[in-house]
């Protein structure tokens, strides 16, 4: 059902020094900050050529990975994005197997402008799992 690794998502206390980090010590391409307030989060692309590195900084009183860095304060692994041909099927599937869709359980549009939904990490050992349509 999943396909290729799209992306790994890490929260970052600094995204000006993990972007210096990533681009200059690392000699990855790396975007400019994008702020999406919708998601609470100002992003970084990462592109490297088998997949993406997706640095996320809180962006707004709400964001949701605000918490994050509260017990993580030095940052890290957020999520792991897996592409799925059809996000509706792969949703309905998992659910029918017990696995918990985060939120509403309808997919959202995500930072990459595709829909994505979020699967508790209790139901997959412990990692956030994020499915992206590809």
């Amino acid at each position: 059902m999943i396909g290729k690794l799209n992306h790994v998502a890490i929260v970052v206390p600094d995204l000006p020094a993990a972007t210096a980090l990533y681009r200059d010590t690392l000699g990855a391409a790396v975007s400019e900050p994008v702020d999406l307030p919708p998601h609470g989060v100002t992003v970084v692309f990462v592109t490297l050529p088998n997949t993406k590195i997706e640095l996320l900084h809180p962006f707004g009183e709400k964001s949701p990975i605000a918490g994050f860095l509260e017990k993580n304060p030095s940052g890290g692994i957020h999520h792991i994005c897996y592409e799925v041909e059809d996000i509706l099927a792969a949703r309905d599937r998992l659910k029918a197997q017990g696995a918990r869709v985060l939120g509403d359980g309808e997919p959202k549009i995500g930072a990459h402008d595709k829909p994505v939904l979020f699967l508790h990490p209790k139901d997959f050992v412990g990692t956030l799992v994020e499915l992206e349509q590809a």
